[in-house]
């Protein structure tokens, strides 16, 4: 229950543990939240108060801790970065209900892990790969674009909605670097493919990963191996989608085949393409097609920013300094 006073809210919640576990240890979790919302946090037991002049900021507080209490009761486990994720989502829409976005979840059957949406841009993203069959998903990196498409993949292939996965992206820098890399051609630009390989391993058994992988369940490849074929019952993710030319696109989105979903993933602001690969329209075909391709029907274009990123706290911090250094042109 919470009680009102003039400048004061406090709650007390009924279960000592999941209060500490709330609390965060020595408190840690209150004081994130004191220094995101400029409010005073105190605990004692499972009782809590918060001090702060304005109401509104009282009440985001109690709000964010009641909802966080009562995920902890259904046995989900809060990080700090989920506190901070909370109080920023429940400040741009109060009446948020965090179980639906912590609960909103990519089932994979799996002994390893389930993968859920971690904030109210992940949760619509999903919402538009159950949706929609072919999927622009642009924005910086540790936003999850790729991550959660492998598991909305993993879990079609699960319920027998594919029949198999075709993971690809453009290997940039295949050029005379690969003459001095073992094995063959695949051995060659499977450095290129690891992050595919680490989303899979993540959210799968290793021996499993490997068995499906030897019986063509799931391929990994490069962009290049796609020329020429037409994937039927695929869940096909085209990953690093900016590093590719406009005509690598066009010969990509045009495999599609029957029964079929499309993911196409990419920052715009993280173009690798060597100059040569200029054209008029510019050098990346993920950034050509967005612009010839809005009006095409059953198509969606899901657009991530930094402050979705979901990675280590670092990493925003990271790309909002890169983002303001290129902004203002002021060398590195």
């Amino acid at each position: 229950m919470v009680l009102h006073s003039e400048h004061v809210e406090t709650v007390d919640f009924d279960d000592p543990v999941l209060a500490a576990a709330l609390f965060g240890p020595q408190n840690l979790h209150l004081d994130l939240l004191a220094e995101a919302s400029g409010a005073r946090l105190g605990s004692r037991g499972s009782h809590l108060w918060v001090d702060a002049p304005d109401g509104q900021v009282r009440q985001r507080v109690c709000n964010v801790l009641i909802q966080l209490y009562a995920l902890l009761r259904e046995g989900v486990d809060i990080s700090r970065q989920d506190v901070l994720r909370s109080y920023a989502m429940l400040s741009g829409d109060p009446g948020l209900d965090l179980r639906q976005v912590f609960r909103e979840a990519v089932f994979v059957n799996t002994p390893r892990k389930s993968v859920a949406a971690r904030n109210t841009a992940q949760k619509r993203y999903l919402d538009v790969l159950r949706r929609h069959e072919l999927v622009f998903a642009v924005g910086p990196a540790g936003t999850g674009k790729t991550y959660l498409a492998v598991a909305m993949a993993l879990s079609l292939l699960q319920q027998h909605k594919v029949k198999r996965i075709v993971l690809t992206r453009p290997a940039v820098e295949a050029g005379e670097r690969l003459g001095f890399l073992p094995g063959d051609l695949a051995e060659k630009v499977n450095p290129y493919l690891r992050p595919l390989y680490d989303a899979l391993h993540d959210m799968m058994p290793q021996p499993r990963v490997a068995s499906m992988l030897e019986t063509g369940i799931i391929e990994v490849a490069p962009l290049a191996f796609m020329r020429g074929r037409t994937l039927n019952d695929a869940f096909i993710i085209l990953d690093e989608a900016q590093n590719t030319t406009h005509e690598q696109m066009k010969m990509f989105l045009t495999r599609m085949g029957f029964g079929s979903r499309v993911v196409v993933t990419g920052d715009t602001t993280q173009i690798d393409l060597p100059a040569r690969d200029a054209t008029p329209h510019g050098r990346s075909g993920l950034v050509h097609a967005l612009q010839v391709l809005h009006d095409v029907p059953g198509l969606a274009v899901h657009a991530f920013s930094k402050a979705d990123v979901v990675r280590h706290p670092l990493v925003g911090a990271i790309v909002s300094a890169y983002d303001d250094a290129e902004k203002s042109c002021s060398p590195l």
